[in-house]
C-alpha cells in the first residue's frame, strides 16, 4: 500500500439515531448507527465541506488507510 496517495490512518466515528427512518421502497429501519470520517477543518464561510457515500456495510475508509490492517 502506497501512502503517498493518503492522508494517513484514520478511524471511522459513529451516531447512533434511535429515531425510525423510512426508506423509498418503504420498508422503515427502527434504529441505526451512522459511521462517517472527517479531514482538514471546516472555514468560517462553511463552504468547504464534502461529502462521499461508499457501501452500507463495507468497512471501507474514503481517503486514509485502516492503521490495523494498512488497507485504503
Amino acid at each position: 500500500m502506497s501512502e503517498t496517495r493518503s492522508v494517513g490512518p484514520v478511524s471511522a466515528m459513529r451516531a447512533h439515531f434511535d429515531q425510525p427512518i423510512r426508506l423509498k421502497c418503504g420498508a422503515t429501519v427502527p434504529q441505526y448507527d451512522l459511521a462517517y470520517e472527517t479531514y482538514g477543518t471546516l472555514n468560517a464561510a462553511k463552504t468547504n465541506p464534502g461529502r462521499t457515500c461508499n457501501a452500507l456495510n463495507a468497512p471501507i475508509t474514503v481517503r486514509g488507510y485502516n492503521p490495523t490492517t494498512r488497507k485504503t
